[in-house]
């Protein structure tokens, strides 16, 4: 069983998130989001430790906040949310090749 790091620093990532635009916004709403779709991105990789092949949650979630994000994105112009989303759809998708 190989422990998928990158996911779960990934799913650390977007939690801290959601917890920093808590902090210097008070945004509600970004502290949910970020714990709500931080969970899910752990509980994937955590089906990814056990199951490379089992990306369901990981891509569902990734990919919904890669819409949510490139949104955000097109109005801010900010692509480090964004782009760091995207590069993990890329990698779940080329896992899902190989």
């Amino acid at each position: 069983m190989a422990v998928d790091w990158i996911g779960f620093g990934y799913a650390l990532a977007i939690a801290f998130g959601g917890y920093m635009g808590y902090s210097r916004k008070g945004s509600v709403m970004s502290l949910m989001a970020g714990l709500v779709f931080g969970g899910f991105s752990a509980y994937g990789a955590f089906n990814i430790s056990y199951d490379p092949k089992d990306i369901k949650v990981s891509l569902l979630t990734a990919g919904t906040l890669s819409v949510l994000m490139g949104m955000r994105y097109k109005k801010s112009g900010k692509i480090v949310p964004a782009g760091i989303i995207l590069l993990m759809v890329f990698r779940l998708l080329l896992s899902l090749m190989m």
